[in-house]
Formats: C-alpha cells, sequence, structure tokens
C-alpha cells in the first residue's frame, strides 16, 4: 500500500513547521521589507483589527479619474504608509506615471534602500483607476 504525504497541520497560532532537518527558513531581509511592502500597499486602513491606521489605502483611489492631483494624492500615500509603517528601510524616490496608450492605468516606481545594509531595491505595480 503506497503512502500519501500530508500536508503539514494547521495550528494557531500559525507556526513555522520546521524543514527535513529541523530548521526553520524565514525569508531574507531583502525578501521580508519587499514582503512588508506589498502587504501595506495592499492593506487598507481600518482592515487589521489592532492597527486600524495600518495600510496605505491605495484601493480607495481607484475609481478615481487618472489626473495629475490623484497621481500626486497615490505618491504621498505610498511616501507617508512606507515612511511610517516600514522603519528598514530608506525611500528614494516614489513616482508615478502614466501608463502610454492606457489612460486608466498609472504605473508606481519606488527605490529604497535598506537601512541596515544600505542595500537598494526596487518595487513597480500598475494601478487601474477609474477613467
Amino acid at each position: 500500500m503506497a503512502q500519501v504525504a500530508l500536508p503539514p497541520p494547521i495550528s494557531w497560532p500559525l507556526l513555522a513547521v520546521p524543514d527535513a532537518a529541523g530548521r526553520l527558513s524565514y525569508p531574507s531581509l531583502e525578501a521580508s521589507v519587499r514582503q512588508s511592502i506589498e502587504i501595506i500597499l495592499r492593506t487598507r486602513p481600518g482592515e487589521r483589527l489592532m492597527r486600524t491606521e495600518f495600510g496605505a489605502g491605495l484601493e480607495d483611489l481607484l475609481e478615481e479619474p487618472n489626473t495629475l492631483a490623484t497621481r500626486r494624492r497615490i505618491r504621498d500615500l505610498v511616501t507617508e504608509s512606507l515612511e511610517r509603517w516600514e522603519r528598514r528601510l530608506l525611500l528614494d524616490r516614489v513616482e508615478v506615471w502614466e501608463v502610454p496608450e492606457e489612460p486608466a492605468r498609472v504605473r508606481v516606481e519606488i527605490a529604497y534602500r535598506l537601512r541596515r545594509t544600505g542595500a537598494g531595491g526596487q518595487v513597480h505595480l500598475t494601478m487601474e483607476l477609474g477613467g
């Protein structure tokens, strides 16, 4: 009879499961910061119970027109939220551009350095606005 490999059990609190050698794997500093940026930008304020102010709130702008004022609001929200919630980085630049020939889309470019190592990183995302 063949054995079927079962996934590791899910328990509370959600704890990491060691690999076959008994080691826990953790993301690198660079990967952890990138994941944190994504979480901050995808979270709406009020979405987290114990941190009701956490997040950038970019989804609130999805129905806004693609104007210079909207792009400035996006830039300001990204800058303020990353400076507040991700203290492991230093922002070098946050730019929001129109996507050529796609009037409802904007591209957000974030350039940063890690405080601890000085290593640079970049994150790019595209948002679709209301018009």
